[in-house]
């Protein structure tokens, strides 16, 4: 085919989706947008936004709670309202969602259509009976839930991070299946709230792809929350008894325990939405992680690109919108370029928060990277002590016997802001120095990059060999 109704049809309006649309538009492209739902993905309706609202209200819940830890009077907070909760929460979705609507987007000079989209060849979709044709696609279709055969789960009934948002009744009784960032950020949310909250994972901790010390940090807060954690045990049946939900887990020893609860939250993990694409017709290949893509975000067809969940490198919203940037400049302006996953930032947003950036410890080790480590904690931090915030560590990797960073991790108060310094020290391969010899603003949280920087070069400073010197040299007394 020598011509084509569009330039570029993207299908999927998450975040990824989103970027390529504008990109394209705006650059001259005939664009077409197919979304089967509504603009703004799961990361507006049943992810980011919804989540971090959510635990904001449960957190201004819990300091309402300890009063007395500010040296104010101690009240009766009465119980949580959930329904006005989530009220609060389709407010700011609403809010938010602004920015994603189709006449923001139709103003931009893309087509937005309704739909389900197959491909019915490699340049063809087919979509409510007609038949669109295209230059270049983008598959910016995201992910789902993903949900483990567990006898009797569907039969029970349960919830995963989709209903979540659409309860008006506090449970009061709640089990979290996952252990990973949804399920230990919704956990930790709704027990805030008040309600009893086990959580269940097959791995030994909650956040096991972070280092020991950092996750830590994390869990003792939420066990002094009254989390009860049952890690290293496998969810066997779920079943009803009476107006009860009940689960039987089994500990790697063999030990069963029932589990009454009154809901059942699943968040073990995100599948690829690859299904009825029709995939095979456009020569599309794809493994049950998702859409195969190189660092040029392109699949086994080279006009055929693939970014967000769907291709199943990082689910997160930063990284769809990156990989929405590389397919704008790789297949919009023709300049060629990869996306570097290795500067990838994540924050976990449970409270204290936890964020990363490039290598730590348990990273390093798998590729074999010899390393130093360079910490520091939050008590050494007045603005943490004005808080009374203070339970936390960031951790600097270097080089082994360099001074140049090659990951942070931050576990404490306001860890995801404050990882924005250590993204663009990461990103231009700077050296401790860099972070120890600015002035940062006192008091505040920032400060302890300069107190993590400035210990590596305060023991070659402070040292016996540099007193000596000096003190031949200038005849200090001391």
């Amino acid at each position: 085919m020598s011509s084509y109704d569009y330039d570029m049809i993207i299908i999927g309006g998450g975040a990824a989706g989103l970027t390529v649309a504008a990109g394209a538009a705006q650059l001259g492209a005939k664009t077409a947008l197919i979304e089967k739902e509504k603009l703004g993905g799961d990361c507006l309706y049943y992810g980011c936004v919804p989540s971090k609202t959510l635990i904001k209200a449960a957190k201004v819940y819990h300091y309402a709670r300890n009063l007395k830890v500010f040296g104010l009077p101690q009240v009766d907070v009465p119980p949580c309202d959930l329904k006005s909760v989530m009220d609060h929460i389709r407010k700011v979705i609403d809010k938010v969602g602004v920015h994603d609507s189709v006449e923001r987007f139709e103003g931009m000079g893309v087509e937005v259509i309704i739909g389900n989209a197959e491909f019915v060849s490699d340049h063809e979709v087919a979509i409510e009976g007609k038949t669109l044709s295209s230059n270049r696609f983008t598959i910016a279709t995201g992910s789902s839930p993903m949900v483990f055969p567990i006898e009797g789960l569907h039969e029970t009934g349960f919830i995963t991070n989709v209903e979540v948002f659409s309860l008006e009744t506090l449970p009061g009784r709640l089990v979290v299946l996952g252990a990973g960032p949804i399920g230990a950020e919704l956990a930790h949310a709704f027990v805030r709230l008040g309600s009893k909250v086990t959580l269940i994972d097959l791995v030994e901790r909650p956040l096991s792809f972070e280092d020991q010390d950092m996750a830590d940090v994390v869990i003792k807060q939420m066990v002094h929350d009254g989390i009860s954690l049952r890690m290293g045990s496998k969810a066997k049946k779920v079943y009803r008894d009476g107006n009860d939900k009940v689960m039987v887990i089994e500990s790697k020893n063999g030990k069963e325990e029932a589990i009454k609860c009154d809901e059942i939250l699943v968040a073990t993990g995100r599948r690829p939405n690859v299904e009825e694409l029709g995939l095979e017709a456009a020569g599309v290949e794809y493994t049950k992680k998702g859409i195969e893509t190189d660092l040029h975000m392109q699949t086994s067809q080279k006009h055929i690109y693939a970014a967000g969940d769907v291709n199943g490198k990082f689910p997160f919203t930063h990284i769809a919108g990156a990989e929405g940037s590389i397919i704008v400049r790789n297949g919009i302006m023709h300049v060629p370029g990869k996306i570097n996953y290795n500067m990838t930032p994540w924050v976990t947003f449970t409270d204290p928060e936890i964020a990363s950036i490039g290598y730590n410890e348990q990273r390093a080790k798998q590729d074999e990277v010899e390393y130093d480590v360079h910490s520091e904690s939050y008590e050494e931090v007045d603005r943490a002590l004005a808080e009374s915030e203070y339970e936390g560590k960031m951790k600097i990797l270097t080089e082994a016997g360099s001074d140049k960073i090659i990951g942070v991790q931050i576990a404490g108060l306001h860890a995801g802001e404050l990882i924005g310094s250590s993204v663009l020290a990461v990103n231009k391969h700077m050296k401790l120095s860099d972070l120890a010899t600015p002035i940062f603003a006192y008091p505040t949280l920032s400060e302890i990059h300069k107190k993590s920087a400035g210990k590596y070069y305060a023991q070659k400073i402070f040292s016996p060999k540099v007193r000596s010197i000096l003190k031949f040299i200038f005849g200090y007394q001391g």
